[in-house]
């Protein structure tokens, strides 16, 4: 079976450069900013070796512009973005249409995506995997999915668990403790 032609774009935002790949079906690989057009090229290059780069579809010049919306800090919806996930695992493919479905501003834990999913509190490692795994972060919102307890987890896009923690701020979402119930008094 021939592998289908991927295309790429590296582009701007005011969070750094990212990089897009497609093909035919739709898109296949998301690229979180770096901080240079070069690192970005070279990491997603580095998942779909041969990609070339071409001008983008309209549909790809849309999900361009939902991504420099979303890096200016402007509620973004992702979850009609036409994607490819050929080859991923079933079950990924499952977690991945379910984490979509978190929106802006709000999160979800890894055992509640395996709960939501039918699956017992064993398949929360699973969700974690998949989230790791997510060829095209950001438009999977996996930086929306949190360990236990509601705490940041892990994150294996540049910057790590803190890409992750900016990522949420920007969307409103505080991972700060809560302030004490109870303020002290000054008499």
């Amino acid at each position: 079976m021939k592998q289908a032609t991927h295309h790429y774009l590296i582009f701007e935002t005011v969070g750094g450069f990212c990089g897009i790949a497609w093909n035919a079906s739709g898109i296949t690989r998301f690229q979180l900013p770096t901080s240079s057009a070069d690192s970005t090229e070279r990491l997603l290059l580095r998942r779909i070796p041969g990609a070339e780069p071409a001008t983008p579809t309209p549909a790809i010049t849309d999900a361009v512009a939902a991504v420099r919306r979303y890096f200016q800090g402007e509620p973004t919806d992702f979850s009609a973005i036409k994607l490819d996930l050929t080859g991923q695992d079933p079950f990924f493919k499952q977690i991945y249409n379910a984490a979509r479905q978190v929106g802006w501003g709000h999160t979800t834990t890894y055992g509640a995506l395996a709960k939501q999913l039918g699956a017992g509190p064993e398949a929360a490692r699973d969700v974690g995997q998949a989230m790791a795994k997510n060829p095209v972060a950001l438009i999977i919102p996996c930086h929306r999915v949190l360990a236990a307890g509601n705490k940041i987890g892990g994150f294996s896009a540049p910057g790590g668990s803190s890409s992750k923690q900016r990522m949420l701020e920007l969307e409103g979402v505080s991972m700060a403790p809560p302030k004490p119930a109870q303020q002290s008094l000054d008499f």
